[in-house]
């Protein structure tokens, strides 16, 4: 079993937002797959898809990003997933809006999200989708700026991003993460 987890902001407020890319990425698989997320469990809303590879989740904790860990931690219990059987998809300021960085470890680099992963899972080592959305203008605090939504300009680039970022947990479904990560960084 497969858990796919979109890291983002619960709420109207924050829909498609720059933070809220992880969730945008869940919401394009639910269409893709037919699989509403009309399932909640452990302060997250979820689908149970059964694909020809085997059984899916695909998961968006409504903790807020900053405790992402305390929905993830009890589900993965729950449902009895290994750390190696996640994939966990987020936005990532240090990427140009729009590139992908796909990682089977690596530190939070100061996203909070992630930091609350790490905690509650007690390891670096679980595979992470990092959608680009660029850093802030001069003068822009971080927080107003992944809380605000993509330019008009950006919004095809982001779109292109959600669907190879689809595109790459569908080849994770049936090839080493290792494998998709040499197809798809920097897509």
């Amino acid at each position: 079993m497969k858990l796919i987890i979109g890291l983002g902001n619960p709420g109207k407020p924050y829909e498609h937002t720059r933070h809220n890319i992880g969730f945008d990425v869940i919401d394009e698989l639910a269409n893709r797959w037919n699989a509403p997320l009309n399932q909640t469990k452990f302060n997250g809303m979820y689908a149970t898809v059964y694909r020809p590879e085997g059984k899916v989740i695909l998961l968006k904790p409504l903790t807020y990003m900053n405790l992402s860990g305390e929905c993830v931690r009890p589900l993965m219990d729950y449902f009895d997933i290994e750390i190696e059987d996640i994939i966990v998809i987020y936005d990532d300021l240090d990427l140009e809006t729009g590139k992908l960085r796909l990682r089977g470890k690596g530190s939070a680099g100061g996203h909070n999200g992630i930091k609350s992963l790490i905690q509650h899972l007690g390891t670096q080592e679980f595979n992470r989708i990092r959608v680009g959305v660029s850093r802030p203008p001069a003068g822009m605090k971080v927080a107003d700026y992944v809380l605000a939504k993509f330019s008009k300009e950006d919004q095809p680039i982001v779109k292109e991003a959600v669907e190879k970022s689809c595109d790459a947990v569908e080849t994770a479904l049936t090839k080493p993460f290792l494998e998709v990560m040499n197809k798809f960084n920097g897509a």
